[in-house]
């Protein structure tokens, strides 16, 4: 789910939170029923939107590709857009040559080259030796 979406359910929630119709105060009650809805609608909304955002970045980005060995260490780069990305962390079964999906995460480069990372956590699949 992207940042698209989760803008629009919260304008919706909003919306929602903003549409319930003001009472007069003229009844002596400090709080209305109304003013009760609108904030719970209001609290259940952003209780919705806070685990959306919660569940979409606890996942484990994977990244699918061809592993290659080189001077400065291994690299992969990713079957959807082609970025190449040097590798680091967890790189024991990490095999140059074979197309795997690797689980992890992107990463800063440290260095002053501004070289894409992939901090491999696990290989998820191993395809094989990778097809030219």
């Amino acid at each position: 789910m992207g940042p698209k979406v989760l803008s629009a359910v919260l304008i919706v929630a909003l919306s929602f939170v903003l549409c319930i119709p003001v009472e007069a105060q003229n009844s002596g009650k400090i709080v209305s029923n109304g003013t009760i809805a609108g904030i719970i609608v209001g609290v259940v909304a952003g209780v919705a939107v806070v685990a959306i955002v919660a569940i979409h970045y606890s996942k484990e980005r994977a990244i699918t590709g061809c592993v290659n060995s080189g001077a400065n260490g291994m690299t992969v780069t990713d079957e959807k857009n082609k970025q190449i990305y040097a590798l680091s962390g967890d790189t024991t079964n990490i095999k140059p040559g074979d197309r795997m999906r690797l689980q992890g995460k992107k990463a800063k480069s440290k260095g002053p080259d501004k070289t894409l990372v992939w901090e491999a956590r696990e290989v998820t699949k191993d395809f094989g030796v990778c097809q030219l």
